[in-house]
């Protein structure tokens, strides 16, 4: 892990959120590695990502409707990459259709570096 990870607002190490980008979910807590979907930003940059919907450990519990008003999640922006290739291939029985394509998705690499509630 990195040096770089602090914890803001007094939340402690074991608090965790759940974080929505890219149409998905995550949960991370500080000093987590994530993939997520491309993100528009440089790589080496931080990034705060404000839709938090839930924020839980050391016996509090906040969630959000659908999100927590004021609470981010700040994250370091490890680089840009590509997930594995997929192969998609359609194929109709008996018609001698057969189409072979593949699909890279482009990713984000984030590391969470505060959780501020």
């Amino acid at each position: 892990m990195t040096d770089q990870t602090t914890v803001t607002d007094s939340v402690a190490d074991g608090t965790y959120a759940v974080i929505a980008t890219g149409g998905k979910q995550y949960r991370v807590k500080v000093g987590d590695r994530i993939a997520v979907e491309r993100l528009h930003a440089e790589a080496g940059s931080d990034v705060t990502i404000d839709q938090v919907l839930f924020v839980g450990g050391n016996g509090e519990t906040k969630i959000g409707t659908p999100v927590i008003d004021g609470a981010t999640v700040s994250a370091h922006i490890d680089l840009h990459d590509r997930d594995e290739k997929i192969i998609v291939f359609k194929f109709k029985a008996k018609k001698r259709y057969r189409r072979r394509t593949g699909h890279r998705q482009e990713l984000t690499r984030l590391t969470i570096t505060g959780i501020s509630a």
